[in-house]
């Protein structure tokens, strides 16, 4: 009779316990969704891509991450940076159309209440784009081959847009990371710039525009010179260039990938026919450049070049245009002045560099602070003195021991800096057409001690300043030796070992 009744107790109890299982399965069936309501709605709660969702663990294992999302909820917009406007921004105007380059994470509101605010956007140039691209060491001058071509920088189309009164562009600086001024993309937003200033620009009364550059690195004095600087506040650089000059910048090549003198009579330069400019711009005729002082061997004869005897009507010309660079340019028409800038001079030198066609100007050395004393290039940073001679809107500078076979006249017609290629991306600073200014000889003086020159020399710093340059044909500016196959020859090559190839020469053609 106990068994019994323990027995039913036990069988209640299971009872119980499946009432109350399936009793708690009807409440849940009852409050959860469907099945095809939680698939509806599952794309709008979680977003989770592989990506996004499967991190590895420090451990090995996996972990979920899940982006929960609100549906229809917009996205978070990026924070503008706001900056306080220029001052000078109150003398500009009102009412005026204001394009906006590079500008999209800042807050341009407030420049709303001085006219209309128009954005240009434009395609950013590659990150592989790399400067040498612009500015090969080597090209097909000559056109043996191909032909030289320069590769594209991605430009907006600008006939879409009205004329503009202002342009205002953000400009990259990566200063002072080594080779931040051979940036591409700072090139890219600086000729975007100029080349809205010519097209689109409203130009004032005498030809200028307005430009405002929002930069801690100042803007480049290529495009954008020293001189034409308006106002300076903070990182704001309001400058008004002259379009007359921005205009023939734009329409040289984008590098020193192309030529901006071509070399035959049929192609058309690139500021107009190169016709209207001379008949015959280089023709096939070299100019040479000599050595005063050859090197001698001490126990030896000097080393004379096989191709030149000493009753040679070409060896005669060298000997005369070596002993006076003067006459080499004067023999070729030229009614430009002759200025040779010297620091001291003994007064029958100066009656005979007057009898001769030189019009004197008398300078201060500029000392290299990074040369030793005693030096080669103690003093070459003399040649800065170029830039003051600003009663000349042109200056072509010639190294002294140059002797010009043709006229070189048609150089005046080419903007700042202009030259011939060097060695990989620079320029080589002995020949090179130059705008004078005071504020651009101010500039280089008070980069002095800030730019390391890469040989010590003048040529080194210029290359840090232009860095971007328009090439010249290396006509202009060749070198050639002249050696004889001999013993002697051969030692003094040996010699030449870390010196310069001037110091180891006799004479250098240019052509």
């Amino acid at each position: 009779m106990i068994k019994s009744t323990s027995a039913k107790a036990l069988i209640i109890r299971i009872n119980l316990v499946f009432l109350a299982f399936f009793l708690i399965l009807y409440v849940i069936l009852l409050l959860c969704p469907s099945a095809s309501d939680y698939h509806q709605q599952a794309a709008l709660l979680v977003r989770c891509s592989f990506r996004d969702c499967h991190h590895k663990m420090e451990n090995g294992g996996i972990k979920m991450k899940a982006v929960l999302e609100e549906p229809n909820e917009p996205k978070p917009r990026r924070e503008l940076i706001k900056r306080e406007k220029p001052s000078f921004l109150s003398g500009i105007g009102t009412r005026m159309r204001i394009g906006m380059v590079n500008m999209d994470d800042e807050d341009v509101s407030e420049w709303k209440a001085h006219g209309q605010v128009v954005p240009i956007p434009f395609e950013r140039v590659s990150n592989m784009f790399e400067w040498k691209a612009l500015f090969p060491e080597w090209i097909d001058e000559e056109e043996e081959y191909s032909g030289s071509l320069c590769p594209e920088i991605p430009m907006p189309d600008l006939d879409k847009y009205e004329k503009m009164d202002l342009i205002v562009a953000k400009l990259p600086c990566r200063a002072p990371e080594e080779g931040w001024n051979r940036d591409v993309f700072r090139l890219q937003v600086h000729l975007l710039v100029a080349n809205m200033a010519v097209r689109m620009g409203r130009w004032e009364w005498g030809g200028r525009m307005k430009v405002v550059f929002l930069s801690q690195c100042m803007p480049m004095v290529e495009l954008f010179r020293c001189n034409e600087l308006a106002g300076k506040e903070g990182e704001w650089w309001y400058y008004r260039p002259e379009m007359s000059r921005l205009e023939q910048k734009v329409t040289m090549p984008i590098g020193s990938c192309n030529l901006a003198l071509p070399l035959w009579d049929d192609k058309v330069h690139y500021g107009g026919p190169i016709s209207s400019m001379t008949a015959n711009p280089m023709g096939n005729q070299p100019s040479v450049r000599c050595i005063q002082d050859p090197i001698h061997h001490p126990k030896s004869k000097p080393a004379k070049a096989r191709s030149l005897r000493h009753g040679s009507p070409l060896l005669r010309i060298l000997r005369l245009r070596c002993n006076n660079p003067s006459h080499s340019l004067l023999q070729t028409r030229t009614r430009r002045d002759l200025i040779p800038p010297r620091h001291s001079i003994s007064e029958p030198a100066r009656q005979a560099l007057s009898r001769a066609g030189w019009t004197l100007r008398f300078i201060k050395r500029i000392r290299n602070p990074r040369a030793e004393k005693g030096s080669y290039n103690e003093y070459n940073y003399s040649k800065f003195r170029l830039w003051q001679l600003t009663d000349y809107d042109k200056v072509i500078f010639i190294d002294s021991d140059v002797v010009v076979f043709r006229n070189l006249d048609i150089l005046f017609h080419f903007p700042q800096m202009s030259a011939t290629g060097n060695d990989g991306s620079i320029f080589n600073s002995g020949v090179m057409v130059i705008e004078p200014s005071n504020c651009t000889f101010r500039m280089l003086m008070n980069r002095r001690k800030e730019i390391v020159s890469y040989n010590g020399g003048d040529q080194g710093f210029l290359n840090e300043v232009f860095v971007w340059w328009q090439r010249l044909p290396r006509r202009v500016n060749f070198l050639k030796n002249f050696w004889s196959n001999s013993s002697i020859e051969a030692s003094v090559k040996t010699s030449c070992s870390g010196r310069t190839l001037r110091s180891c020469t006799r004479c250098i053609i240019w052509g």
